[in-house]
């Protein structure tokens, strides 16, 4: 990606410094042998000085780079790093930058130091929004920002939503940008950029703090499972899915406690679980058959049975059982049931 060696234009920019100056980068950024970066503090105590002065010098340092005609020599180095960042959308998170650029830490270091001091490249600090991130064209910075807190938005707490809708949410958050932009690559490595919406483990995306997204328990591992399995499954089953899908351990006994107290779960039939947002409604059949009459009224037992059973999973028989307590329902002469007031 960068044709460029780093490595080789950081020492020729440190040149035009004096020893201490250079020393001072060379730690700042991990451009020594050593690729820990030392603070401030830490510096200072090398050479017995407060951390202001070595803040002092750093920046000395910096300008006098930027001021020398080393710098100019070096403004090809500056132009090809700019079309890589433009390449990859202008926009990115400094993450996602490096992640592109080199999985070798003393490399990414050296990459640093060129973006630090070429005047082409904005850094801006992570947020309460978005993570730290570098951008060449600040109306470009800030549409996509705007675009992905509409988006953003746009979901409920709870809301899963597919990789493709979101990645099309946000290209309709930005119609009016260039159209190089809009390439679905680019468009990805955008919505990484936002620390209120996330993916989880099954490629959803929502808030990133709901559970949902941020899985941290069985509970969550299961809810996510019978979400992806679209129709109420066995306590068994679901512990097997969270070890096929998750690599988590799941002993069937905790999933099927975890299940039990998580009102995101319905039972539906004998160990059957399904998503309460899916409809169906908490208690056992007694209770479901007070509801179905309740809110629908008289009722034949054909039309309670094909009503219930779209709530629970149970036998027609247990359903009609359930229906013979007469201390609930009553059974009118036109074979109709009602509820016992």
């Amino acid at each position: 990606m960068i044709k460029f060696k780093p490595k080789q234009v950081t020492k020729k920019l440190l040149s035009v410094l004096p020893d201490r100056a250079r020393d001072v980068l060379e730690k700042r950024y991990g451009l020594g042998k050593k690729t820990e970066i030392q603070t401030l503090e830490s510096i200072g105590q090398t050479y017995g000085i407060t951390r202001e002065r070595v803040r002092q010098i750093e920046n000395y340092a910096i300008q006098t780079i930027q001021k020398s005609d080393v710098y100019k020599e070096t403004e090809d180095v500056f132009t090809e790093m700019q079309g890589v960042i433009e390449s990859l959308g202008s926009v990115i998170s400094e993450q996602d930058l490096f992640d592109e650029i080199s999985d070798d830490q003393s490399y990414r270091n050296h990459v640093y130091f060129i973006l630090i001091i070429g005047s082409p490249f904005n850094r801006i600090r992570e947020d309460k929004s978005f993570y730290n991130r570098w951008y060449v064209e600040q109306n470009v910075s800030d549409t996509v920002e705007k675009a992905l807190q509409n988006v953003f938005d746009t979901l409920d707490e709870d809301d899963l939503v597919a990789e493709d809708e979101i990645i099309n949410n946000l290209r309709e958050e930005l119609s009016d940008i260039e159209e190089q932009y809009r390439d679905e690559k680019i468009l990805r490595r955008w919505l990484s950029l936002s620390k209120k919406i996330d993916r989880n483990p099954l490629g959803e995306w929502g808030h990133a703090t709901s559970p949902n997204v941020r899985a941290k328990g069985i509970r969550d591992y299961a809810y996510l499972a019978v979400k992806r399995h679209g129709s109420p499954m066995h306590f068994k089953e679901v512990a097997v899915s969270i070890e096929d899908l998750f690599d988590k351990k799941a002993h069937v006994a905790t999933t099927h406690n975890e299940l039990i107290k998580d009102n995101r779960f319905v039972l539906v039939g004998r160990g059957l679980y399904a998503l309460s947002e899916w409809g169906y409604s908490a208690g056992v059949v007694k209770d479901v058959l007070r509801d179905v009459l309740s809110e629908n009224g008289p009722l034949t037992r054909d039309e309670i049975i094909d009503k219930v059973r779209k709530e629970r999973y149970v036998k027609d028989n247990t359903i009609v059982v359930n229906l013979q307590d007469t201390n609930l329902f009553r059974k009118l002469p036109d074979g109709n049931y009602i509820i016992v007031e």
